[in-house]
């Protein structure tokens, strides 16, 4: 006897294989289950004022990249008579201008889009920062001394050292009256910390609002423990990553290092906005990746076709399903699935409409050529012309009378529709009307649940993003296909033994 172990091992495979494949489209590349999710998006624009000089200027401005909440999206940058060019200097992204001669009151600006996203992997610089021990005047330095003293005797590593050290300079004692003098609070605990040998570095993040401009951006210090840090704002004493804070600066740099020019200052004005999420997942995987399986690399004209090619596997499902299972004779074998495509083009109610006429009117000019006796080519070429006429006359009828809907029904498969007239035509002559409308109503109502289960908007995303599906509809084709017990419409058969089984039940009682 012929073993079915295989055939249940390659079913096994097209599941697990499909299953696989949109997990990893979900937890890798975040697509959603469910259509209609959108991403925030923060548009930021940085302003770079300065006075120049008369002379050759060179702007250098830190700009911002992926990091731990952030994905950036789109970067551009106005600067009229201005080169420009994004570089990589000592680990960091900037933006570059240079210009031969500029003199007078300059502005160039910097736009980033940057989405919220909690999947983001782009790793803060975890390399310790070097440690820089400057010589300190006095009264300062002692000050200095003061307040690590009594910070370490109430800390156990450099990140409790850090929180004390805040706490010290934060409570206005005589101290930290005088060191509020010498430094800003940032520089000043990064230099505290390099005083107490615990790397450290001083970064500069923007505080995201819907709607504000001008703002500035705040000094933030990276502590490092061994191969852990913490980020602490010096100036309010939190610990660690605040909700929407983008880190603008991480590397320790200058936000703006200016050659050629004087009195410079760079402010920063940021916008709230949503996008669909497949717009914004395109954007973030643009650059196509063997393991990244995604339609979003593809040219948009290809996308919209993979958009309808896509969903008649699932259309083949439910023929299958509807045939095997259910019983449902159809005029044609997947002849429903191109009529639910048609009907997704025209409508429902517009498609129905126009098959019934189309099909009708078909049937009754069929009827007349079968008394010509014409070979079957000819014979199907005759009706191939009649449907294309036909579909043309209604057409115009249609949009002559002003609707506009009715000259959709140019979207029917002419061949598709040629060869059911035909079918129809020969099955009335052979089995009768009776048959003609049990094939016939049987391939519409089929037609009509695939196309609502292949115009679902879940449908339509699922298909689309996760192409994994493919396999999993494969594998329960080949389940179908290995059914061989009865169709639901078969059970009717047995009716009567059901009622000779209640009967004698009520004798017996």
């Amino acid at each position: 006897m012929y073993s079915r172990k295989p055939f249940y091992i390659i079913v096994a495979v097209l599941f697990l294989a499909g299953l696989a494949l949109m997990l990893q489209r979900h937890f890798v590349y975040e697509i959603p289950w469910l259509p209609g999710e959108k991403r925030q998006i923060w548009s930021i624009e940085a302003k770079v004022e300065f006075q120049a000089k008369g002379k050759p200027v060179k702007a250098s401005l830190a700009i911002p990249g992926s990091q731990p909440g952030f994905t950036l999206m789109n970067e551009s940058a106005a600067s009229p008579g201005y080169g420009l060019s994004f570089v990589e200097a000592n680990g960091s992204s900037r933006a570059e201008w240079t210009i031969r001669n500029a003199s007078g009151h300059q502005e160039l600006y910097y736009k980033v889009d940057m989405m919220l996203d909690p999947f983001a992997k782009a790793p803060l610089s975890t390399q310790l920062p070097a440690r820089m021990e400057a010589e300190v005047a006095e009264p300062y330095a002692t000050a200095m001394d003061q307040v690590l003293s009594l910070a370490e005797v109430r800390s156990a590593d450099g990140i409790t050292l850090t929180r004390e050290l805040i706490k010290e300079l934060t409570n206005r004692g005589q101290n930290a009256e005088l060191l509020a003098q010498y430094k800003e609070p940032g520089p000043l605990l990064v230099e505290l910390l390099h005083r107490a040998a615990v790397p450290a570095r001083l970064l500069q993040g923007l505080q995201l609002e819907d709607g504000r401009r001008r703002q500035p951006l705040m000094d933030l210090v990276q502590v490092y423990d061994g191969e852990q840090y913490e980020l602490f704002n010096p100036a309010t004493g939190a610990q660690g990553r605040q909700e929407q804070m983008l880190l603008w600066e991480y590397h320790s740099s200058p936000v703006l290092d200016l050659v050629g020019g004087s009195n410079s200052r760079v402010t920063f004005t940021m916008l709230e906005q949503e996008q669909p999420i497949n717009v914004a997942l395109a954007k973030k995987f643009d650059q196509p990746h063997w393991i990244n399986v995604s339609l979003y690399n593809l040219p948009l004209e290809e996308q919209a076709l993979f958009k309808g090619i896509l969903l008649v596997p699932i259309g083949v499902l439910v023929v299958v399903f509807l045939r095997i299972i259910v019983g449902i004779k159809t005029s044609g074998t997947f002849m429903p699935v191109l009529i639910a495509m048609a009907f997704i083009q025209t409508s429902l109610i517009t498609g129905l409409v126009g098959f019934l006429i189309i099909v009708g009117t078909g049937l009754i000019l069929r009827s007349y050529l079968s008394h010509l006796n014409l070979l079957l080519v000819a014979r199907i070429s005759a009706v191939i012309i009649m449907v294309i006429g036909m579909i043309g006359f209604f057409s115009i009828i249609a949009y002559q009378l002003g609707l506009t809907q009715g000259m959709k029904i140019t979207f029917f498969p002419m061949i598709i529709l040629a060869w059911t007239i035909e079918r129809m035509s020969i099955l009335w002559e052979e089995e009768g009307p009776k048959e003609v409308v049990k094939q016939g109503g049987g391939s519409l109502m089929v037609a009509v649940v695939a196309f609502l289960a292949m115009n679902s908007e879940i449908v339509r995303h699922i298909t689309f993003n996760f192409l994994g599906l493919q396999l999993i509809v494969m594998g329960v084709v080949l389940l179908l296909g290995n059914y061989t017990g009865y169709r639901l419409t078969e059970l009717k058969r047995f009716k009567p033994l059901v009622d000779e089984y209640k009967t004698d039940g009520h004798k017996h009682d």
